[in-house]
């Protein structure tokens, strides 16, 4: 996955400057984005603070991680349904 050129506590910034009433279009010119990514941002982080980002990207890689696992445990339980139905 890309890293973000925005840290954590970038991305909640930037979102708390536009809920004071910092128009999008100012704030994107200002930090080098695109008003797709603020408002992408904002629908993903948008009401939460510094603890619960770190605990929501903390669950996003554990589920990854978890994804990643079934479907190499899955891929070789196919291996072995193959194998078992062969006639020798």
């Amino acid at each position: 996955m890309k890293k973000s050129r925005y840290s954590d506590n970038q991305i909640l910034a930037i979102i708390k400057q536009n809920e004071a009433g910092v128009p999008v279009p100012e704030l994107c010119r200002a930090h080098g984005m695109s008003s797709a990514t603020f408002y992408k941002w904002r629908a993903k982080y948008g009401g939460m603070d510094a603890s619960l980002m770190k605990r929501m990207k903390e669950l996003e890689e554990e589920n990854r991680r978890l994804k990643k696992m079934y479907a190499e445990e899955r891929l070789k339980a196919e291996i072995v349904q193959e194998a078992l139905e062969k006639k020798w």
